[in-house]
């Protein structure tokens, strides 16, 4: 015993234009049916329980890693076996599948997967029309072709005049306390343009396209088949009512022509102090503050506590956008060679976790707030220095290499000019620099008129500050 005459039947039958599908290549277009739909044709026709598919030797015939991204490349055999009463039939298909993701695992994945649809779609369809076979064809003599908009316009009519008798009804603006009732769609619509601009806020705008929905439901109804859609215009001019109410956000008072006093520079609007409008969609800001940004890179490091930093974005607080970074607010100081490491790495999480530092989005919301004022010290002046909760890794070998610069005489190394601040010494001592790199020179650098000393007005720890050189008449022993 093979197929029911039920099966036969739907095996033979036309593929419905609806499940086709297509998709542009390099030479032209393709048509397919998608993997889902070919497996509920299967679950239709043969059974849930009567047909099985085994995935048969899948392997990655290639791999490689195209500008960041991980790309690969799968081959598979699947076996389709169908119970037919006391028959089993076998059939089989070949398919192949790419995957491309920054994270190497989702790549196979997606790969492996898209090779194992292919390969069942392709296995299947040699079961008949349902499930693909007429694609094959290129005149395609066995899919069923679509209606025609004229004939679905016309059958939709018939179908509302068999369930309503002519299909037709009045059409009623509703206005205020007032019902005017229209049989002519031409009469209805001029009423209802010219009762839009009497609305006086945004309210009566809501109002207004709430108590006349069914009519505008009619008269689209009625609109059917014609060029132009008269509900089109009718909605356009509802929006433009509302855009210029939008400027008394909600109010009842009338109508101004133009907002009344300043508007709100463009500047304004970007950092978030833009008009409050009813019918605003909210929209993630990327807020840019140049003033933010220098506060930002004036603070430590937040890794090391070097100073000489660079403002970095915090890449993960926000959605990815095309040539677009995340919003300034979102910034943290980190010195030149931590910037670099972390825009070499893949995971930034990642990265800022085997630093110790678990949630830097923290530390960006905290130094936001100073650059603002809103966190100040007793004598109202900003918060300066490091956060307190971020304490910087214990760098042994690079203290090694600062000792070493520190002994070679007249010396400037790289790891000064990377990390120290770079102030250099006045005449009389008033700049404040003295990091461990700095070499000693003449002017102020370890000189008889050196930044630091026993009398310093800046110098509370006098001649016992461990990161002063010593020098007679100082003024400052530490810049900050």
């Amino acid at each position: 015993m093979s197929f029911s005459d039920k099966q036969r039947k739907a095996l033979r039958a036309k593929l419905s234009w609806r499940h086709v599908k297509t998709r542009a290549v390099s030479s032209g277009t393709i048509a397919y049916v998608e993997g889902w739909h070919a497996i509920a044709e299967a679950n239709r026709i043969f059974g849930y329980d009567c047909w099985d598919r085994t995935t048969v030797s899948p392997r990655c015939l290639w791999s490689e890693t195209r500008r960041g991204l991980f790309a690969c490349f799968y081959s598979t055999k699947v076996r389709i076996t169908v119970r037919a009463g006391a028959s089993v039939i076998t059939r089989e298909g070949i398919g192949t599948g790419f995957g491309q993701s920054p994270v190497p695992e989702t790549a196979h994945e997606m790969a492996l997967k898209a090779a194992e649809t292919d390969a069942t779609k392709r296995a299947l369809a040699t079961f008949g029309n349902p499930f693909g076979l007429a694609l094959y064809d290129k005149d395609q003599a066995h899919v069923t072709k679509p209606p025609s908009k004229a004939k679905e316009v016309s059958d939709a009519k018939e179908q509302r005049q068999k369930s309503t008798g002519d299909g037709t009804k009045d059409l009623v603006l509703f206005q205020g306390e007032r019902r005017t009732p229209f049989s002519s769609s031409e009469a209805f619509t001029a009423a209802v343009l010219r009762a839009i601009p009497t609305l006086r806020s945004i309210d009566a705008v809501y109002d207004f396209w709430e108590r006349n929905l069914e009519g505008f439901k009619e008269l689209r109804r009625r609109a059917e088949g014609q060029e132009s859609d008269p509900v089109v215009a009718i909605v356009a001019t509802l929006k433009g009512r509302a855009r210029a109410l939008g400027y008394q956000a909600g109010s009842d008072g009338p109508v101004a022509s133009k907002p009344e006093g300043p508007r709100t520079s463009g500047a304004e609007i970007n950092r978030g102090k833009g008009m409050d409008g009813r019918l605003a969609i909210p929209k993630e800001q990327r807020i840019r503050d140049k003033d933010h940004l220098v506060y930002v890179a004036s603070k430590p490091c937040i890794v090391c506590g070097r100073r000489g930093a660079q403002a970095h974005h915090l890449r993960f607080a926000q959605q990815r956008a095309m040539a677009m970074k995340v919003s300034d607010e979102y910034t943290v100081p980190l010195c030149v060679a931590h910037h670099d490491a972390l825009h070499r790495t893949g995971d930034e999480q990642a990265w800022w976790a085997r630093h110790g530092i678990i949630d830097p989005l923290k530390i960006a919301a905290r130094l936001w707030a100073e650059s603002r004022g809103h966190v100040r010290h007793e004598d109202g002046q900003p918060e300066d220095g490091r956060p307190e909760d971020v304490q910087p890794e214990d760098h042994a070998d690079e203290r090694e290499l600062e000792r070493v610069d520190r002994d070679a005489p007249n010396a400037t190394t790289a790891h000064g000019d990377l990390h120290a601040s770079n102030d250099r010494a006045g005449a009389n001592g008033r700049s404040g620099s003295s990091g461990p790199t700095a070499a000693g020179g003449p002017n102020g650098r370890n000189g008889p008129n050196g930044p630091s000393g026993p009398k310093g007005p800046n110098n509370p720890n006098g001649p016992n500050d461990p990161n002063a050189p010593t020098g007679p008449n100082a003024s400052s022993s530490r810049s900050e």
